[in-house]
C-alpha cells in the first residue's frame, strides 16, 4: 500500500520570481535547508520547439534516522542522495519537479512531484505529492513503520521548506532592489556629468 503527503501553500511573489529563484532554494539564505549539504546539475537542455527547460540535479541531504530504522537498515543511513528532474514551461508558466530516492532504492521508493504555477501576478501556487512505499516483502509492521516515519518527515520538513524559500524570494527582492537602486543613482550621475560637460 502506498502512503501519500500532500501540501498546497501560496507564495506572495509572482510566477517569474519564484521560478527564477527556485535554483536559489538551497542558497546560503535559507537557513531552513541546512540538511540540504550538496546539489550537482547533472544535465541541461532545452526543447527547441516547446522552450521547455529540463534539468537533472543531485541532491545530497544529511538528516538524522530514527534509531530503530538505523539499526535496522545498518550502514548510513543519515545521508541520502536524490535524483531530481524539472522541468520550466515558460509558456504555460509551470515549474514541475519529480524527485526519485536513488539510497535504499531497493527497500523504500519515494516520488514527490512539486508544480508551481502563477495564482495571480503577484501570487504563486505551490502544489506537493510524494508517494512512499516500502519495499519490505511480508514484513507489513515495518513496512507500516518505515512509510508512517518518511510521511511525518514529509510533514516536518513542509513548513520549514516554505519559510526557507520565502527567506529566499524576500532576499532576492530586495537586493535586486538594492542593484536598480545602484544602477538608477549611476545613471543619474553620469547624465549629470554629461550635463556639465555641455555647459563648460
Amino acid at each position: 500500500m502506498v502512503k501519500v503527503f500532500s501540501n498546497t501553500e501560496t507564495f506572495n511573489y509572482s510566477w517569474e520570481e519564484v521560478s527564477t529563484n527556485n535554483w536559489r532554494k538551497y542558497c546560503p539564505w535559507n537557513q531552513k535547508s541546512t540538511h540540504v549539504v550538496a546539489v550537482d546539475t547533472i544535465s541541461r537542455t532545452v526543447d527547441p520547439e516547446t522552450g521547455i527547460l529540463r534539468t537533472e540535479r543531485l541532491i545530497t541531504c544529511r538528516q538524522s534516522a530514527p534509531d530503530w530504522l538505523r539499526s535496522m537498515m545498518g550502514g548510513n543511513f543519515d545521508e541520502s542522495q536524490v535524483l531530481e528532474t524539472s522541468y520550466v514551461d515558460p509558456r504555460n508558466k509551470t515549474v514541475t519537479m519529480v524527485s526519485t530516492n536513488l539510497t535504499w532504492s531497493n527497500l523504500i521508493n519515494v516520488q514527490e512531484t512539486v508544480v508551481y504555477r502563477p495564482l495571480n501576478e503577484h501570487q504563486t501556487r505551490f502544489e506537493q505529492e510524494a508517494q512512499i512505499t516500502a519495499l519490505c516483502g511480508g514484513w507489513q509492521r515495518i513496512k507500516h513503520s518505515i512509510e508512517d516515519t518518511l510521511v511525518k518527515r514529509f510533514r516536518e520538513n513542509a513548513q520549514k521548506g516554505k519559510e526557507g524559500f520565502e527567506a529566499v524570494l524576500a532576499m532576492s527582492r530586495k537586493v535586486f532592489a538594492e542593484e536598480r537602486e545602484r544602477e538608477r543613482l549611476m545613471m543619474l550621475q553620469a547624465q549629470a556629468g554629461n550635463i556639465r560637460t555641455a555647459a563648460a
